[in-house]
């Protein structure tokens, strides 16, 4: 798997919450033999025995009591994660930080759903579609509360864990409405977390870019917001259909305004569908060289 990534001519990889466990072994032999070097892991990396794919949501930070042991999984395997990222002696995990959940009807899905049967209502010029958002941002907003303060509580636990191992914590930006955290928290969380200089802004262009076409939020004003404590971006395109985790320029993300806020101290994963061809990976990857510099 490393072999095919430094022949497709990558330096660095990002290990991502789909490597198995039974992986690891060759993983480590790969990197003692200079074959690639790790810039990032994904939590949750590796993944627990038994599991065979992604699962970056498998146990959230956000779990509130009641569900059981999930914090407690949560905490286990993000130390383990950063265990690891340690040993590979990668620079930042990125992390997921849960979500706001419903007993019953989540307006985020029902929204979703709305949008995939009205395709050519649901835009943000559309007055109907304006109000219909609007509800559903007030009723998430009135239920965050708890969640939020949850997951604050348990990056808190996380931190000093991080520190340990001289890990950063890339704290990613989402896609979907119910995720955390709410757009408009991410200044208060990185002046919280952030001082330090362990944890940080992670940008991802596809999830800003679904925002955008939501008319929640801009890809812009995302990065003027958190640009200060900026670690690393994950690179991929948007195609017309909003299928994310396309090949650079198959779709509507300006990456030019990506370019305006990229510094040499950060991280740039290209971040691809598996379905993406050798010969796609490599146009993304001249279009990052001939774009970033």
């Amino acid at each position: 798997m490393l072999a095919e990534m430094a022949g497709l001519g990558f330096e660095f990889v990002e290990l991502s919450h789909g490597i198995r466990l039974t992986l690891v072994p060759g993983i480590l032999k790969a990197l003692d033999e200079g074959v690639v070097k790790v810039s990032s892991t994904h939590n949750i990396c590796p993944l627990p025995a038994g599991m065979a794919h992604p699962a970056p949501n498998l146990f959230e930070p956000s779990a509130l009591a009641g569900r059981g042991h999930e914090h407690e999984q949560w905490l286990r395997h993000s130390r383990r994660t950063l265990d690891f990222a340690a040993q590979v002696r990668a620079r930042a995990v990125v992390m997921h930080l849960g979500s706001v959940r419903f007993f019953w009807l989540n307006p985020a899905r029902q929204l979703r759903k709305f949008v995939r049967g009205h395709p050519t209502v649901a835009s943000p010029a559309e007055p109907g579609y304006r109000r219909r958002l609007t509800r559903v941002l007030e009723k998430l907003r009135r239920r965050r509360p708890a969640f939020w303060e949850q997951t604050q509580r348990s990056l808190r636990e996380l931190l000093p864990y991080a520190v340990e191992k001289g890990v950063r914590l890339g704290l990613e930006n989402r896609e979907r409405l119910e995720e955390l955290p709410a757009d408009e928290d991410f200044p208060g969380l990185l002046k919280t977390f952030g001082q330090s200089g362990q944890a940080g802004y992670w940008h991802d262009t596809g999830h800003a870019e679904l925002k955008e076409r939501m008319g929640v939020i801009t890809q812009r004003a995302l990065l003027e917001a958190n640009a200060a404590q900026l670690i690393g971006f994950h690179l991929h395109d948007v195609d017309e259909t909003g299928r994310d985790h396309q090949p650079l320029g198959r779709g509507r993300v300006d990456f030019r305004t990506i370019r305006e806020f990229c510094q040499p101290h950060h991280l740039l994963v290209l971040e691809l569908s598996p379905r993406t061809s050798p010969a796609d990976v490599r146009e993304s990857r001249k279009r990052i060289e001939d774009m970033f510099g």
